[in-house]
């Protein structure tokens, strides 16, 4: 025998507000510590890619000086260094995904605050972060000086991480150069040139793909 089905259910409209209110806090602290273990994950990333480059420069340092640059360093350095910029590779990934998670966690928490000022809208001046999900609201929840964009991703984790991907890529195309016969100068100028051209790619791609991830979130609560 099937039992009864039950109607849908419909909102609770008589919901005290002190309940509410915990609610909203539960999922606030909920969001915070997300986005306290999005930022330790990209902190440890980025120490481990690090350690990573450390190490291989101390190692190549001793080959070299075992070596007299001949061509087993040439051997050990083209296969630690691609390596490195592997791992360096993935953590710049990890690092531009966590970025775009936060965006989305600080859209959430101005959401909420929304939420509170609905509930006490005269709370509103002690508020130093915003209350509104669109663009202007996600960036001032990130503080003053957000608005200077291009600066603030120059000064990010991410750009660091990117231009150590930059300067391996160019000494692995440099290393190639020489081993392939290309003289001293030229190998510097390919280095160079190729360190240039991926640490402007990446500041374009950077842009790109966090302003592509942004845009994602639709506004609920804009202007």
């Amino acid at each position: 025998m099937q039992g009864r089905q039950l109607p849908p259910s419909s909102p609770r409209t008589d919901v005290p507000e002190a309940v509410r209110v915990q609610i909203l806090a539960t999922e606030h602290w909920s969001l915070l510590a997300t986005r306290s273990i999005t930022y330790g994950a990209i902190f440890n990333r980025a120490s481990i890619f690090l350690t990573v480059v450390s190490a291989a420069v101390v190692a190549l340092a001793l080959v070299a000086q075992a070596t007299e640059f001949g061509d087993r360093f040439y051997v050990f350095a083209l296969r630690v260094l691609p390596l490195a910029l592997f791992i360096g590779v993935a953590t710049y990934i990890r690092i531009i995904d966590a970025r775009i998670e936060d965006f989305w966690l600080v859209s959430g928490m101005n959401r909420l605050r929304h939420a509170y000022l609905e509930i006490a809208p005269q709370l509103e001046p002690y508020f130093v972060t915003s209350h509104h999900d669109d663009e202007q609201g996600l960036y001032e929840t990130y503080g003053p000086g957000t608005d200077v964009r291009l600066i603030r991703q120059l000064a990010s984790t991410s750009m660091l991480v990117g231009a150590i991907d930059a300067a391996l890529a160019g000494v692995i195309a440099g290393l190639v150069a020489k081993a392939v016969g290309a003289g001293s100068e030229l190998s510097l100028v390919i280095s160079a040139v190729v360190t240039s051209v991926i640490v402007v790619l990446l500041v374009y791609a950077t842009r790109r793909i966090t302003e592509r991830g942004r845009r994602l979130l639709e506004p609920r609560f804009a202007r």
